[in-house]
């Protein structure tokens, strides 16, 4: 090793040790016949002393470099005086008085501030396009290391439950998961192209059937879709399958994968099992099936308080067979401006509403709003009841469709949270969503699988599926964490006649069926065992659980918003015979002149 010791590993305890240091200069500070060099590696930083007396050589150097320059420096370890150590750093006792120093590489001004406050001010693209510079930052690195102590433990805590890690195909064929896929063109048979896997889903199925009955992957993933914060265009899923197994077992196994990272991240082990709720709960009292539970102001529903109520627009929606919903936004009065109401109101439109009826209650108790003018008194104290109404709340209302009435509440409730401040930060808080519905509706009325036409429905509900698909359970299942749908999982269909029965439902032709799913229609014939699974979202996880931003934090080389990887410059074009080989002929569009 070039090195005796890393940059954060002197104590007081090694004074008077030649030692042997080598990273990037973090600070030169020259004060006149001494120069300090703060030395950073991933490890810490060290406090290096050069004397000119000692070493004329060595201060010459010293006094020429630069902030990310390369040295290495020998020198003896001294306790730093009386009064001077420095509590910020753990090497804070102890400084290296330097003997000989070498410049093993030298760098020009780096084009940001690697210091973390000024770096946290600098446009996230341009530390993206110099993301080996942007890794040096020591939260950056904690990050990663962090992300590395979770995936270990995630893989211990599997190892001790008997499951074998298996690698599934990159190269793969395309078939419907959600998303577009990103393909790939075979230059030895033209015309046909690979996919990237979207997720391990069929092939972690057929090692079902292969008799593996444990697996788990930490398995990359590709979908091409719409990016955002918590999205990228490859990502890291924690898969795995079980065999001979029901949704309770399933639920161990995560509550013991997600107990082991929280540890692994330095948090608190967590109760188990983890808490669950159904789907129907958390829609009708959150407004989302991924319900961030750090805060209560839970959806109300008021049908029975405004049951005989003269007021046109609640008494219209009630004899359509909708819903009336409110959510308090406790002490909001204040913080909730015009500005916030008039964005809420037009949120509504959006989802189908007329508008946003609203009370503003003002310090002295006094109701503030255009619709109490209609109300009854007893629908008034039914009000005050039903949503605990003191003074400085504000009521939020919504009547339609149950649907939109939900959905659009959902995401109120978050936006008013955010303005009245009273989600906390820094409590982890998990909570199972089972029993989704096996279909969801799409925009013209078709059905659509709600998580993917691999999800068993529920025992009891599988005469609905020819009578009232849409009323149908499945026995599929989602984790969340602060609102964030870390994974999804369900019980699989593992008979090959229900498989295809699942597909005429979803209008899947027979020619499709065939060509795409013969493959697996033929394995789940030869004595497919029951079997379910899950994948987790390796990114997110580790996202929440070391308080970053978005994914990109913990990801070594992540992609921007569109999708572009800014430091290698991709994607790019490529030249006319690498598409001769391929077989590809580009039509682009003319450019106007």
């Amino acid at each position: 090793m070039l090195r005796s010791h890393t940059c954060g590993e002197l104590r007081a305890d090694h004074v008077g040790q030649d030692v042997t240091l080598c990273g990037w200069v973090d600070t030169v500070r020259d004060q006149g016949g001494i120069v300090f060099i703060d030395l950073r590696d991933r490890y810490g930083i060290t406090q290096v002393k050069i004397e000119e007396a000692k070493s004329e050589v060595a201060r010459e150097l010293a006094h020429n470099t630069r902030t990310e320059y390369v040295i290495s420096i020998t020198g003896k370890v001294i306790a730093r005086p009386d009064g001077m150590a420095n509590k910020n750093h753990a090497t804070g006792e102890i400084e290296v008085e330097a003997e000989s120093l070498s410049v093993q590489n030298s760098s020009p001004t780096p084009p940001f501030p690697l210091e973390e406050k000024k770096a946290a001010k600098v446009s996230e693209d341009l530390r993206m396009q110099y993301r080996y510079l942007d890794l040096r930052r020591p939260s950056m690195v904690g990050k990663l290391r962090l992300r590395s102590k979770i995936t270990q433990a995630i893989r211990q805590t599997f190892d001790s439950m008997d499951f074998i890690e298996v690698e599934t195909p990159i190269l793969t064929k395309s078939t419907p998961e959600g998303a577009r896929d990103y393909i790939v063109p075979n230059r030895m048979i033209p015309g046909t192209f690979y996919a990237l896997p979207q997720a391990p889903q069929q092939y972690k199925q057929l090692l079902m059937v292969g008799g593996i009955d444990r697996y788990f992957q930490i398995a990359r993933c590709f979908r091409d879709e719409d990016l955002r914060a918590d999205r990228q265009p490859e990502f890291t899923q924690v898969d795995l399958e079980m065999s001979f197994v029901e949704p309770e077992d399933i639920y161990a196994v995560i509550d013991e994968v997600l107990a082991s990272a929280m540890e692994a991240a330095g948090h608190p082990r967590p109760e188990l099992p983890l808490p669950r709720m159904t789907w129907e709960h958390a829609m009708e009292n959150y407004g989302i099936d991924k319900p961030d539970l750090r805060f209560e102001m839970k959806l109300v529903d008021l049908n029975e308080v405004f049951a005989k109520s003269e007021f046109k627009v609640f008494s219209s929606v009630l004899a359509d067979g909708g819903a009336i919903k409110a959510i308090n936004a406790k002490g909001g009065n204040d913080p909730i401006t015009v500005k916030m109401i008039n964005n809420w109101t037009a949120l509504a439109k959006e989802h189908g509403m007329g508008g946003l009826a609203y009370i503003r209650v003002s310090a002295e108790g006094d109701w503030k709003s255009p619709i109490t003018k209609f109300f009854s008194e007893a629908e008034i104290e039914g009000l005050r009841s039903a949503l605990n109404i003191e003074a400085g709340d504000v009521v939020l209302f919504a009547a339609s469709k149950r649907k939109n009435v939900n959905e659009f509440l959902g995401k109120l409730r978050l936006q008013a949270g955010e303005a009245i401040g009273c989600i906390p930060h820094g409590p982890l808080v998990f909570t199972w969503v089972t029993e989704f519905p096996v279909f969801e509706e799409g925009d013209d009325g078709s059905l659509h699988p709600m998580h993917h036409p691999f999800t068993s429905p529920h025992p009891d509900d599988f005469d609905l599926l020819d009578s009232e698909p849409e009323k149908a359970r499945a026995l599929g299942y989602d984790v969340v964490l602060n609102g964030v749908e870390l994974g999804s999982g369900s019980i699989r269909i593992h008979d090959a006649a229900r498989q295809e029965r699942m597909f005429n439902l979803l209008n899947v032709s027979d020619e499709e069926i065939s060509s795409r799913f013969g493959h697996l229609l033929k394995a789940l014939s030869f004595g497919a065992p029951p079997h379910g699974g899950m994948a987790l979202g390796l990114d997110r996880l580790v996202a929440l659980l070391v308080d970053g931003d978005t994914i990109r934090d913990v990801i070594a080389f992540p992609k921007n918003h569109k999708g572009n990887d800014l430091m290698m410059e991709a994607p790019a074009a490529v030249d006319a015979k690498q598409l001769r080989d391929v077989h590809i002929q580009l039509s682009l569009p003319e450019v106007e002149e």
